[in-house]
């Protein structure tokens, strides 16, 4: 692991700690796994973008999903 130092408003630093405290873990354990789900969550909104994107470039027709209607089972109607 690196150290890094960083810059944080104080009132964001207490509540950091007083959350850490509750999970019994570190400020640093906290503040790496708050990063991580950021990371995450940016990931996510990526592939949302890109998805959204090539359905705005090629978008679904309505014969596309058609053929599968017939294949679906809902029970009796």
């Amino acid at each position: 692991m690196k150290t890094v130092q960083m810059t944080l408003d104080e009132d964001l630093i207490k509540a950091i700690d007083q959350v850490s405290k509750q999970l019994h873990t570190s400020r640093s354990a906290f503040t790496r796994m708050a990063l991580r789900e950021a990371l995450a969550r940016y990931n996510i909104k990526q592939l949302e973008r890109k998805h959204r994107e090539g359905y705005e470039q090629y978008p679904v027709s309505h014969e596309e999903f058609s053929v599968w209607e017939s294949e679906q089972a809902w029970g009796e109607e």
